[in-house]
């Protein structure tokens, strides 16, 4: 890889954090619990963006940036007013910017059509419609126009404390990148009492004027109380772009902080080489924003500021070889222990305390690495604020997304694949659940309708819930739409909760046209297999008018899982632990027969299916073999409850997670595969692929099935 297309990945990885930055502050700006940092942090967000794009000549990406990062230096200056209309053009722009960041890094170079009508609105805002020649890149001869208004620069009020000498004098390559002299300047002034004065004698005269080679440079006396760090955090992103010289003044020495600015006009700088051919020079590349810490940005309302985090950025390639290696190692000390407890030693012999204190050791760090893959969620939640925006204009609802537990980790992967079916489901919270403004005005609702998206760890998973405050569902429309489809007997009494599984069946709808949304029967079935292949569970619950609510239940990593290791039919399998409700040993007068040969059993006054997992997998028992008595209670999302049958429970343990797909293929009921101490391979059972196996239905009228405490059958 080229040093400019590893400089170009940490570019589009630090815009990832200033995009969630940038949407973070809007959030709080939203909510109207925002102060004057929170503004300063969104514009930051924007600028560094700009600054980036433009070392990488994105002209598109560092035009729409431009005209954005002016309006929020409009806001920040309290020369403009926050208000609903603009907010609305504030959190659309950053949506998209990025866009045009993801087109970027895709190096997608056609032009996206909605920009017009973004920078339409951002031109609104900022009261009138920029004249040609006025653009922050001029599109017929690729100019980068950067203009510095002298008037914003004069003295301040006096500050006590330190006082500085600056001198900044840019080299071309500072305009080139999208940089501004005057806002660095505005931002030096948030710090201190300032003045400019431009250094005009190296300007040449008009007929040997070269607009690529800039001569202006300035002296500026700051004082302020800030320490000399923060007055150069100011220039991180400039560093390499321009001549800076920052001295600290003596008491003999003080700073003329009265003089004033011999010239209040306005000077504009062109730079007149074209960006398109302009090449990134590694010197050049050292100041830019993709090799700063987004959290070591100025905080300019506080001089007494906490240093930033140290992190470091590693290839997730290694991470994964890292867990890979780990794994092993808890296999190793697995295999160990065993061999140890074969030899039947006394407890308090020094093998033994070794080989434990080992086990502990090989735990430590198993943890500590998978800490490393763990993410909060709050990247993917701040996602979801735009998905409600979009489905709310697409729909004409009006709702807001509020966000509950956004700092609980979970694994990178997990969060990954949990993108889709939880846009899924936003989408269809909106659609479906959410009632029209004047449907909500007349249930005595505020028109503006509310989703709710919360994180929290619960016994070892991670609880995603999307709730909304709408009507809640219809059963009876779901129910009659589910006859009329031919998914249940015109004759089945259902459940409520059974009513609600139906909306998890493939090609069910509710939807009575064919819209952007809803209506082309890709429905919760999406959102149902997603999650089960991360090794979860969805439920709802749904109350008439007062809305429904989605519970997604995921393990917090794909790398182990809690275990219990059983025997069926002689091979040692393992069953997630998250799975089993209890184990049971039923007597004789707790099993009932169904047909010829299939059972259900008793539990608490109702009955549950009884799967033979033996039978369900094709495995067949010795004639003599004595019939297994042991159960294991499970929640599967089809069939609810089912009572698995095994010959013998071991033992539970936390196993390392190896996958079957890349090595051998897919396995009906079976998840993966682990190594367990003595060196055998067990096969990770799929407790809901068993339920739901055709292997049983031809021989169990119970499988596909659900019995409602005995009293009706039911299509799950």
């Amino acid at each position: 890889m080229s040093v400019q297309n590893s400089i170009r990945d940490m570019f589009f990885e630090e815009s990832e954090e200033l995009l969630e930055s940038l949407a973070e502050g809007l959030a709080l700006m939203h909510s109207g619990s925002h102060n004057d940092e929170t503004v300063n942090a969104v514009f930051r967000a924007v600028h560094s963006i700009k600054g980036g794009a433009g070392a990488f000549k994105l002209s598109a990406l560092v035009a729409f940036a431009h005209r954005f990062e002016n309006v929020l230096d409009e806001v920040r200056g309290h020369r403009l007013g926050i208000d609903a209309e603009i907010l609305r053009t504030l959190q659309r722009s950053a949506d998209h910017l990025a866009d045009l960041v993801e087109a970027a890094r895709n190096r997608d170079e056609g032009e996206n059509p909605q920009t017009a009508e973004f920078l339409a609105a951002l031109n609104v805002c900022l009261g009138s419609t920029p004249e040609p020649g006025a653009a922050d890149v001029d599109e017929t001869f690729g100019f980068a126009a950067i203009t510095v208004d002298l008037d914003d620069l004069g003295p301040a009020e006096a500050t006590e404390g330190q006082s500085y000498t600056i001198t900044f004098c840019p080299h071309p390559g500072l305009y080139i990148n999208g940089h501004d002299p005057a806002l660095l300047m505005a931002t030096l002034a948030e710090l201190g009492a300032m003045t400019a004065t431009p250094d005009l004698s190296k300007l040449p005269d008009l007929a040997a004027f070269d607009a690529g080679k800039p001569s202006l440079a300035w002296t500026i006396q700051l004082a302020t109380e800030a320490e000399e760090s923060a007055v150069r955090d100011v220039f991180e992103f400039v560093e390499g772009l321009c001549d800076l010289s920052i001295v600290q003044n003596t008491a003999t020495q003080p700073a003329d902080t009265e003089e004033k600015v011999e010239s209040a006009v306005a000077v504009a700088i062109k730079v007149e080489a074209p960006i398109a051919e302009v090449p990134l020079q590694p010197e050049e590349a050292k100041g830019q924003p993709v090799l700063a810490k987004s959290d070591a940005e100025v905080d300019a309302g506080n001089a007494e500021r906490s240093g930033p985090k140290p992190t470091l950025r590693v290839d997730l390639d290694r991470v994964d070889r890292l867990i890979n290696a780990v794994g092993e190692l808890i296999i190793n000390q697995s295999m160990i222990a065993q061999r140890v407890q074969e030899l039947h030693l006394a407890t308090d012999a020094d093998v033994v305390n070794h080989v434990e204190d080992y086990r502990l050791l090989a735990r430590d760090i198993q943890e500590a690495v998978m800490a490393i893959r763990a993410q909060p969620v709050k990247p993917l939640f701040q996602r979801m604020s735009r998905i409600v925006r979009e489905a709310a204009d697409s729909t004409g609802k009006s709702a807001r997304l509020v966000t509950y537990g956004e700092g609980s980790e979970v694994d990178k992967t997990v969060v990954e694949r949990l993108a889709d079916p939880l846009t899924h489901m936003i989408r269809n919270a909106v659609d479906h659940g959410l009632e029209t403004p004047e449907g909500r005005i007349a249930a005595g609702k505020d028109p503006v309708g509310t989703i709710y998206l919360s994180a929290a760890h619960r016994s070892g998973a991670v609880i995603i819930t999307i709730r909304d405050d709408g009507a809640g569902l219809n059963r009876r429309k779901i129910l009659e739409i589910a006859r009329k489809k031919n998914l249940v007997p015109a004759d089945a009494e259902l459940s409520d909760a059974e009513i609600d599984a139906l909306l998890f069946l493939p090609g069910f709808s509710t939807a009575s046209t064919i819209s952007n949304l809803s209506g082309r029967g890709v429905g919760l079935d999406v959102v149902r297999n997603a999650v089960t292949a991360l090794g979860g569970r969805v439920a709802i619950a749904s109350t008439v008018g007062q809305g429904t609510e989605f519970t997604i239940s995921l393990p917090l990593t794909l790398a182990v899982l809690d275990g219990m290791v059983v025997s069926v039919a002689g091979q040692v399998m393992v069953i997630p632990i998250t799975a089993i409700l209890e184990t049971i040993r039923p007597g004789l007068d707790e099993m009932h027969m169904v047909g010829t040969s299939d059972r259900i059993i008793s539990v608490r006054g109702k009955f549950i299916p009884m799967i033979d997992v033996a039978r369900g997998l094709g495995f067949t028992r010795p004639p003599n073999h004595p019939e297994p008595r042991t159960l294991l209670l499970v929640e599967t999302e089809n069939q609810g409850q089912c009572a698995l049958i095994v010959d013998r429970v071991f033992d539970q343990r936390q196993v390392v997670i190896k996958g079957l797909d890349t090595n051998y293929g897919a396995v009906p009921g079976v998840s993966a595969a682990t190594v367990l101490g003595d060196g055998q391979i067990a096969l990770i059972l799929d407790p809901d692929a068993i339920a739901n196996n055709r292997v049983l239905s031809a021989a169990n009228p119970w499988a596909g099935a659900k019995l409602n405490e005995g009293k009706s059958l039911a299509v799950a």
